[in-house]
């Protein structure tokens, strides 16, 4: 017996399809497929999060270009640029103080790209009906129990 997959809800072997308490052959299955199920308010919190942190991480950004064009069309005006640069060293300096701590909001981003946003669905044929297997938001754990799913199941039809 092979194991492609398990974690605390799913297990995938060779010989059957352990879900939700149900356990399904491998054998009796003749078909596997996916399906996108209906948006739940999670995935959608989470595409609305993900929407505001890409926000607050580009203000800044912005808003310091602004600031650098308005003091250099000010120090032109004025003819004063050793203010100007001491202040632009003084931000320069500040950025790159502040840039190992974007590591944590960028990894914020990453999971949420990762979880997905929208919620997928694991079908198979089994008996000649249809049997959803899985419901699921999180876009990673989904993919891989559906190529674990569709890799027991080519295996099994290369043994018939």
């Amino acid at each position: 017996m092979t194991l492609y997959y398990r974690d605390d809800a799913m297990q995938v072997t060779s010989e059957s399809i352990r879900a939700g308490g149900h356990a399904i052959r491998v054998a009796d299955v003749t078909y596997v497929w996916h399906a996108r199920g209906t948006t739940t308010l999670a995935v959608r919190g989470r595409v609305l999060g993900r929407g505001v942190l890409v926000l607050l991480l580009s203000l800044p950004p912005l808003v310091a270009l602004v600031c650098v064009v308005s003091l250099a069309w000010a120090a032109q005006d004025r003819g004063n640029w050793q203010l100007a640069l001491l202040i632009l060293a003084a931000c320069a300096v500040a950025v790159l103080v502040a840039i190992p701590f974007l590591e944590l909001p960028l990894g914020w981003l990453d999971r949420s790209y990762e979880r997905g946003n929208r919620v997928h669905e694991l079908w198979v044929q089994h008996h000649g009906r249809e049997v959803m297997l899985l419901r699921t938001p999180d876009a990673l754990r989904f993919g891989q129990i559906y190529r674990a799913v569709q890799r027991t199941v080519e295996q099994q039809g290369d043994h018939r």
